[in-house]
Order: structure tokens, then C-alpha cells, then sequence
């Protein structure tokens, strides 16, 4: 096997493990009970409006694209996962809402160069495992003068701590993939668009989260519906000292960021990066 095709073959294999991982559980009831308003904020900040047409990459269930077909536009939403892609289905059905499905990966976008007016992503694309490789597809398939709208979980904030602590019982990463909260690092961002944008406007932001009455529901919830936490589980199910560890640094991670007291439902700021540029003409 020559070197091109083995390299062809590993990333199929990856992307198939991604593809699996977000299958699991429930994402669509993560971002729709957590934070349902990550995808409007974002839709906002790009300036969609009717007649534009927009990209959702690694859309999941349409958090962004929904709210986006609301505003009017011709909406594309994509995303590895087809079950997350029925789900956004269902969604957009019950709203009375039309957009179109695709599944496809954020690495190997099946559209044309500036196809796009707007492309955005919502906690999305920075999941995919090799970025320069996603932010090079964000940019050819947007328009020249088009807007490029991300929303990415900081390395700082709740969710890139909740990786941290995942990290040393989960599988190591592949060769060459990249740690998914760099995204929320405007630095990095910068560094993957290079002089290809203009008009960047960075802002850090928080979504407030209070559903769970304690820091051992929020574990408990996110080991029942968030993928890549049910994978860091599974890969340590035979042993049950790590199973044990990783409940207790879960729960004290949430109980570390809560500003209620004991007697009060845990409540957390989870900070994200928004980030909008200008592609140049």
C-alpha cells in the first residue's frame, strides 16, 4: 500500500471513529437543554438575513441552522454524524422550517469554491481533528466578501477544562490531530485563516448553565448523553479504580466552577470564543 492510500485509509477510519463517537448518547438534548443559545448569538453576530446563503458546518442537530432558515436564509447544514442529522430533521419539522441536510465532513467539504455568502459553525468544526485542513474548507467554499462566523469552547473556559480532565483517560489522539478547544483561542484562529480574512471581531463570552441540582448530576449527565465523555468512559470500563478517579475529578471540576452555594442546583459560566471575519475579495 503506497503511502497516499495509507494515509487515505487511516482517516477514513478516523473520521468512522467520529462519526461513532457523536452517535453516541444525545447530543441534540446537550445543546438544546444547555445551550440553546449559542446558535442564535452566532447567527446574529454573521448578520444572517433572507436571501443570504448560509453553511452550518459540523452543524450536529442545527442549533445554528435552524435559527439561521428562520432569519430567512437558504440554509445548508452538514455534518459528519447522519443521526445528528435526523435529529436536526425532526427539529426543523416540528418548527416548520426547510433547510437542507448534508452529510459531509468539515475537512472535505462537497461544495463549490465561494458557493456560500455566510459559513459558520457552533462548537462545531473544532472537533475536527486536523485544523488547518477545516479552516482552509470554511474559506474556499465562502464567497469573496463573505463572512466566516465560529463559535469554539476556550481552552480556559468549563468545557476545554472538562477535556483536560478527560484527556489522560481517554485513547490517545491520532498522529497530527489537534487539541479541539485551540479553537478558542483567537491567536490560533488568526494563525489558521492568515491574510486570507479581513474584519476579524473576537469576543470572549459565557453561556450560563444551571439545570443540575449538584456537580455529581452534571457528570452523571454528560457520562449518559455527551459523546466523547461516553467514550473516555468506555475506554477505561475494565478498570474501575479509573472509572472511580474520573467520577471524582468530574464532579470537582463542577463543583470548583459553581457560584452557588452547597444548598443550591449547580450553576456554571462556560466562557466561548465568538469569532467573525471577512473573507477578502
Amino acid at each position: 500500500m503506497s503511502d497516499a492510500n495509507g494515509a487515505a485509509s487511516a482517516d477514513r477510519a478516523l473520521k468512522t471513529k467520529h462519526r461513532k463517537m457523536w452517535a453516541l448518547g444525545d447530543y441534540p438534548a446537550v445543546a438544546s437543554e444547555l445551550i440553546p443559545e449559542l446558535g442564535p448569538a452566532l447567527v446574529r453576530a454573521c448578520g444572517v438575513s433572507g436571501g443570504q446563503r448560509v453553511l452550518d458546518v459540523a452543524a450536529g442537530a442545527g442549533n445554528a441552522a435552524i435559527p439561521a432558515a428562520l432569519a430567512g436564509a437558504d440554509v445548508v447544514a452538514s455534518d459528519l454524524t447522519p443521526e445528528l442529522l435526523e435529529a436536526g430533521r425532526q427539529a426543523a419539522e416540528k418548527q416548520g422550517v426547510k433547510l437542507e441536510w448534508r452529510e459531509a465532513d468539515a475537512e472535505a467539504l462537497p461544495f463549490g469554491d465561494g458557493e456560500f455568502d455566510i459559513v459558520m459553525s457552533c462548537v462545531g468544526v473544532m472537533f475536527a481533528p486536523h485544523h488547518q485542513a477545516a479552516a482552509d474548507e470554511l474559506l474556499r467554499v465562502c464567497r469573496p466578501g463573505g463572512t466566516i462566523g465560529l463559535v469554539n469552547w476556550t481552552p480556559e473556559g468549563f468545557i476545554g477544562r472538562m477535556f483536560a480532565t478527560m484527556k489522560p483517560y481517554a485513547p490517545p489522539p491520532p498522529p497530527g490531530a489537534r487539541p479541539p478547544p485551540l479553537w478558542g483561542q483567537e491567536q490560533h484562529v488568526r494563525a489558521l485563516f492568515a491574510d486570507r480574512v479581513t474584519d476579524v471581531d473576537a469576543r470572549r463570552q459565557t453561556v450560563r448553565v444551571d439545570r443540575f441540582e449538584s456537580p455529581e448530576a452534571f457528570r452523571d449527565y454528560f457520562k449518559a448523553n455527551y459523546g466523547p465523555t461516553i467514550a473516555t468512559y468506555r475506554n477505561i470500563a475494565e478498570d474501575p479504580d479509573r472509572v472511580a478517579a474520573l467520577d471524582r475529578e468530574l464532579a470537582a471540576l463542577a463543583r470548583r466552577a459553581s457560584d452557588t452555594d452547597e444548598t443550591a442546583p449547580t450553576a456554571m459560566e462556560w466562557e466561548y470564543l465568538l469569532l467573525t471575519a471577512r473573507k477578502l475579495s
